[in-house]
C-alpha cells in the first residue's frame, strides 16, 4: 500500500466560491477517492487562504472585522465541499494559529540565513490579484490577469532571492518531466517565466495590516504566497525545527491540483521556497483547466455565475459531480450552460446508465424471482462483453495515473453502452418467451449483473452515492478493485435487490424555465 498525499489549492475566502472555484475540489476528490480505491494510504488537504489587504477592505466595506468576514466565508467553502461530497482528511485555514506560527518561524528561518533581505518595493500591483507587475508587464496600467486597473506603489519591504535557485529549479523541471502537467503549462512556465531570468520576490507588505506579522519587524506582515504556498507542510505539522510525523509519513506531496491561473506561484515560488528550506520538492504539480460558463470566464460582474449548491438542488450531488468531471478535458477549458446539463442528465445518466440498472434488475426479478444463476449457457457474444469490462478496469487505471479523469469516465461508459447493446441482441424478453430459452436467459442476465457489477466499483471515485446505490440494487458486496480482476465474482444464486430509478428524466422546457425564473 503506497502513502499518496494530494492537495487542493486553498480557497480564496473574497466570497463564495461558484462552480468553476468547486470543480477543482471535486477533481481532487476523485483521485483520492480512486488511490484509496486502489489501496493507498491517502491524505487529501483542502482549506482557505484568508490574509491579504483585499480581504480586509471587503470587511471594511462590510463593517465588520476581517476575522468575522474570513469565518463566514470559510464557512460557507467547507459547507459546500462537504456538501459536494468530498472526502478531505483536513481542512486548514491560513488563520489557525499553528499555521501562522510556523509562516513566522519560516519567514524567520530565511532571513537568517540570509535569503530574505529588506528592501524597498516600486511597481504596479493589482488588489484582486494581489500581484505585483512590472511597466512593461502591466501594459496601459492594466492587470495582465484579470484586466482590471493596477495600482502604483512604493513602501519598504522584504525580497526574497528567486534569482539564487533559479538553475536549480530548471534543472530540476529538466530532470523530472512530470513535475509540471500538462506538457503545455511546463512549457509556459519555462518560456515566459524562468527563460527571462526572476526577479526577487516581495514577500511583506507594509501598507495594510490583515496577515501574519513578521516576528521580528512588526510594521511588515508576511505576505500572501510565503503564508498560503507553506499550508501544504503546516497542515502535516512541520515546523523548520521539527518535521511532524504527518511530515515524516507523507511529505513529499504525490500531487498539487491547482487552477491554471496559479500555476506560476505554484511551479516556481513554492519549489524555491522549499529548495530554500532545505526540503524536498513535490512529486507534481497540475494545472486544471477552468469550466467556462457557455464560453466565458465566470465572474459576478457579468451576471454569469453558477453556484455548486443551486445545481445540487435542482439535479442532486453526483448528477454534479459526472458533468463536472466528465465535461472538462485535460488541457482545454470545459463549459457548462443548463441546456448541456440538462441534455447530458437525460441522455447519459437517466437514459443509459439509469436505464441500464432498473432494466436488468427489474428482468432478474420478473424471470427468476430475483435469483441469478452461474450454469447458464454460455455463447460468444458473452466473451466480447466481458472483454469489454476487463479491458475498461485497465483503461480507467491508465487514465488515473495520467489524472485524465474524463477519459477514465468514459472507460465506465464502455462498459455501459456495451451492455445495453448486450440486451438489444440477445433480447432477454424473446429468450423469456421461448421454452427453450430459459438456460441461455440465466447467462445473459447474469453477465448483465457482473457487468453493472463492475460498473458500480469503477464509478465509486466519480459518483459515490450513485454506485452505493448501484451496488444495493443488485445486492453485492464484491464492491472492491482486486475483484475487477475477474469477470464473475457473484456467486450463484446470489438474489438481486428492488429496481429503483437512479435518474429520472428531466422536462427541458420546464427545468430551464425553473432554473431562469428561480
Amino acid at each position: 500500500m503506497g502513502k499518496y498525499y494530494i492537495t487542493t489549492a486553498i480557497a480564496y475566502t473574497s466570497r463564495k466560491p461558484h462552480i468553476g472555484n468547486t470543480y477543482e475540489i471535486v477533481l481532487t476528490d476523485a483521485i483520492a477517492r480512486y488511490r484509496r480505491l486502489i489501496g493507498d494510504d491517502v491524505f487529501f488537504l483542502t482549506g482557505t487562504d484568508e490574509h491579504g489587504q483585499k480581504i480586509q477592505e471587503l470587511a471594511e466595506n462590510s463593517g465588520i472585522t476581517p476575522k468575522e468576514y474570513v469565518d463566514a466565508i470559510a464557512s460557507e467553502v467547507r459547507s459546500i465541499w462537504d456538501l459536494m461530497n468530498t472526502s478531505y482528511n483536513k481542512f486548514i485555514r491560513t488563520t489557525d494559529d499553528y499555521h501562522e506560527k510556523t509562516v513566522q518561524e519560516i519567514f524567520k528561518k530565511l532571513y537568517e540565513q540570509g535569503d530574505i533581505y529588506k528592501g524597498k518595493y516600486e511597481g504596479l500591483y493589482c488588489v484582486p490579484c494581489e500581484s505585483f507587475f512590472t511597466e512593461t508587464q502591466a501594459e496601459n496600467g492594466i492587470c495582465p490577469d484579470c484586466g482590471r486597473p493596477v495600482t502604483k506603489t512604493v513602501e519598504e519591504a522584504y525580497f526574497f532571492k528567486m534569482s539564487k535557485y533559479q538553475d536549480k529549479l530548471m534543472k530540476h523541471i529538466e530532470e523530472n518531466p512530470d513535475f509540471i502537467k500538462p506538457e503545455s503549462r511546463k512549457k509556459e512556465m519555462v518560456n515566459n517565466f524562468l527563460k527571462p531570468g526572476l526577479q526577487d520576490l516581495c514577500v511583506s507588505r507594509s501598507s495594510f495590516t490583515w496577515g501574519v506579522p513578521v516576528s521580528f519587524d512588526d510594521k511588515h506582515i508576511i505576505y500572501v504566497w510565503i503564508d498560503a504556498l507553506s499550508n501544504y507542510i503546516t497542515a502535516l505539522g512541520y515546523t523548520p525545527d521539527k518535521k511532524g510525523e504527518l511530515y515524516e509519513k507523507y511529505w513529499p506531496a504525490n500531487v498539487h491540483i491547482i487552477g491554471k491561473d496559479i500555476l506560476r506561484f505554484h511551479t516556481i515560488y513554492w519549489p524555491i521556497l522549499l529548495m530554500a528550506l532545505g526540503e524536498p520538492l513535490p512529486k507534481q504539480i497540475f494545472g486544471h483547466p477552468w469550466m467556462l460558463f457557455g464560453e466565458d470566464k465566470m465572474s459576478k460582474s457579468k451576471g454569469n455565475v453558477i453556484y455548486a449548491d443551486d445545481m445540487v438542488n435542482h439535479f442532486g450531488v453526483d448528477a454534479v459531480r459526472y458533468y463536472m468531471l466528465h465535461e472538462m478535458p485535460y488541457a482545454q477549458d470545459g463549459t457548462i450552460t443548463y441546456e448541456t446539463f440538462i441534455s447530458r442528465y437525460n441522455s447519459e445518466l437517466a437514459n443509459t446508465l439509469g436505464n441500464l440498472v432498473n432494466r436488468t434488475v427489474a428482468m432478474v426479478k420478473k424471470y427468476f424471482d430475483g435469483v441469478l444463476y452461474t450454469d447458464g449457457e454460455k455463447q460468444e457474444l458473452d466473451n466480447e462483453l466481458i472483454k469489454t469490462a476487463l479491458d475498461a478496469k485497465e483503461k480507467m487505471e491508465a487514465s488515473m495515473e495520467d489524472l485524465k479523469v474524463a477519459d477514465a469516465i468514459d472507460s465506465v461508459w464502455d462498459i455501459v453502452r456495451r451492455s445495453n447493446k448486450y440486451i438489444d441482441e440477445t433480447m432477454p424478453w424473446a429468450l423469456a418467451k421461448d421454452e427453450n430459452g430459459k438456460d441461455r436467459l440465466k447467462a445473459v442476465l447474469y453477465n448483465l449483473v457482473e457487468c453493472i457489477r463492475f460498473i458500480s466499483v469503477m464509478l465509486t471515485p466519480f459518483m459515490p452515492e450513485t454506485a452505493e446505490k448501484i451496488g444495493q440494487q443488485i445486492n453485492c458486496s464484491t464492491l472492491t478493485w482486486e475483484s475487477l480482476e475477474q469477470f464473475g465474482k457473484i456467486e450463484d444464486g446470489k438474489t438481486v435487490g428492488d429496481a429503483t430509478p437512479l435518474f429520472a428524466r428531466i422536462d427541458e422546457a420546464k427545468k430551464l424555465e425553473e432554473l431562469i425564473n428561480g
